[in-house]
Order: C-alpha cells, then structure tokens, then sequence
C-alpha cells in the first residue's frame, strides 16, 4: 500500500499522460504501417514536440528527488556550515539556467508570433504553440529546484541537532 499522506501530483500526472500519449501515437502508427501499409507523418511531429515538454515536466522531478548532475564526493569533502552555501548556490544556479531558457523560449514564441508566423511540417500549427510548453512547464522545474534544496537545508538542521 501506498503512503496515505501521498497526495496527487499534478507533474506526475502530466508526465504520465504524455508519455502515455506518446507510446499509443507510436503504437497506432505501428499498427497503421503494419495492417494498411501507411504511416502518419504528423506522429512524429507531435511525439517529438510531447518528449520535449516530457523532459521539462520530468526535470522537475529529478531536482526535486536529487536526480541532477552533481559533485557528491566534493560536496561531502565541504565541513557542514559551507554546505548550506553549496545547496544555495546550486539551486541558485539551476533556477538561473531555467530562468534563460524560458527568457529564450519567449523570446523565439514572440518572434514567432510576430515576425515569423512558421508553421509547423506536417499539421500546419504554428510553431509557437508547440513552444510555449517549455515555459508553461518550467514552473514544475522551479518547484522541483526548491524542493531539493529544502529537503536538503532540512537534512543539514537535522544534522546539526542529532
């Protein structure tokens, strides 16, 4: 049994609906080349734009569970007090690389919306709604960022006490 204090995730319910969505795309287009020898040119379209909002949303949960790219041995070298800074200057640091990603994200859907105007290869949508994904979703990233290095700041109280 699950933990009765486990509440529903909004990001892990994203991350299963698109990945879901993915995988019956794929299987329908499977289907569709095997018994009638066609195959939709829009699937990969949309599969791939879905794996890019997947990975957002995902992101997001690897911070929040320690799942980043990190120097562990040199972290656990730091005596305890320089640890706090450490956890700071590293989330710090990751919500700065997501804070450029979504300034160039609206950047290129402004572009987009006002000089561009492409649209996408096989369904013809605009681009910038495929875009606007990355920044919409990003808020699951901040949260997993904050997440982490509260869990963290915590252990280090919990540390400090024990």
């Amino acid at each position: 049994m699950g933990d009765k204090n486990q509440s529903i995730r909004i990001d892990h319910w994203i991350s299963a609906i698109l990945l879901f969505t993915m995988a019956a795309i794929a299987f329908i287009n499977v289907l569709s080349r095997y018994l009638f020898h066609f195959s939709f040119a829009a699937t990969e379209e949309i599969t791939i734009n879905l794996f890019v909002w997947l990975t957002v949303v995902g992101s997001g949960i690897a911070f929040e569970r320690g799942g980043q790219l990190g120097m562990v041995t040199l972290y656990n070298v730091f005596p305890r007090k320089f640890k706090r800074v450490i956890v700071l200057f590293s989330a710090g640091m990751s919500a700065l690389l997501f804070i450029l990603v979504d300034i160039y994200t609206i950047q290129a859907i402004k572009d987009e919306v006002t000089l561009f105007h492409a649209t996408s290869a096989a369904l013809g949508i605009p681009v910038w709604i495929y875009y606007t994904g990355v920044p919409i979703l990003s808020i699951f990233v901040f949260m997993g960022i904050y997440r982490d290095a509260s869990s963290r700041l915590d252990g280090l109280k919990q540390e400090k006490i024990g």
